[in-house]
């Protein structure tokens, strides 16, 4: 297991100030819709952290000790197979939330995350935590909302066919990381077979057999280490 990336404070104050944390945090999940005050006092109880590009935040199987709000940046989360080989499993943007504590029922993250730009993160501990949820039951019962959909989730998504699943893996990608080159959209992040197939759920193989007739169709675009959606009103068909 590697060695686990210190905790540092940003030591520059223009790079994650109080009006970027602030507007990171009144769009997360848990605490988007709720007045400045409380924003005020959620942002009152977090750390705020910065990390280089290509630099580890956590690493699977380390405890799951924090969750964290992307406030400026982008964070790649990864997960390994048993053969060694690593896969993207998700891209959190700016105002998205990623780690786990023990106190939600993940005793141990299970994925990786690394930086893939310059990032300032916002941080909160188990404690803390545990704070403004006894502090803001309307907090609380969003969380408690969250787990229950990622169990439903994880439920529902391999009855799913595959053609479905890849699509909204690519639709997925694109809302958070597209961007416009004419009639193009192309996903602004480097990806293999194999972390599409990790996002959906499913085989390289098999996402290489589905995106290989898409490709035919004129639906998507590919190639080595990138793709671009063509015909994003189709791709949204084949997701529903």
């Amino acid at each position: 297991m590697s060695k686990r990336t210190p905790l540092r404070i940003v030591e520059l104050p223009h790079r994650c100030p109080r009006p970027v944390r602030m507007a990171a945090l009144s769009h997360a999940s848990y605490f988007t819709g709720l007045g400045e005050d409380v924003l005020d006092d959620v942002d009152k109880q977090m750390r705020t952290m910065s990390y280089s590009a290509g630099e580890r935040i956590y690493t699977a199987g380390e405890p799951a000790d924090a969750l964290y709000v992307v406030a400026v940046g982008r964070v790649k989360l990864t997960r390994s197979g048993a053969d060694g080989a690593e896969w993207i499993s998700d891209i959190v943007v700016s105002g998205e939330l990623f780690g786990a504590l023990g106190s939600l029922g993940e005793p141990y993250h299970l994925e990786s995350a690394e930086a893939l730009v310059d990032t300032c993160l916002l941080t909160i501990g188990p404690d803390e935590f545990r704070s403004v949820l006894t502090t803001y039951p309307p907090i609380a019962l969003r969380v408690l909302d969250d787990v229950a959909a990622r169990l439903a989730h994880a439920n529902s998504k391999s009855v799913e066919p595959v053609p479905q699943r890849v699509a909204r893996a690519l639709l997925h990608l694109a809302k958070k990381v597209g961007r416009r080159e004419g009639p193009r959209l192309v996903l602004d992040v480097p990806l293999t077979r194999a972390d599409i197939a990790g996002l959906a759920d499913s085989t390289p193989e098999s996402v290489s057999r589905v995106m290989s007739k898409w490709k035919r169709e004129g639906i998507i675009d590919s190639g080595r280490r990138w793709t671009a959606i063509i015909d994003e009103d189709a791709l949204v068909d084949l997701a529903m």
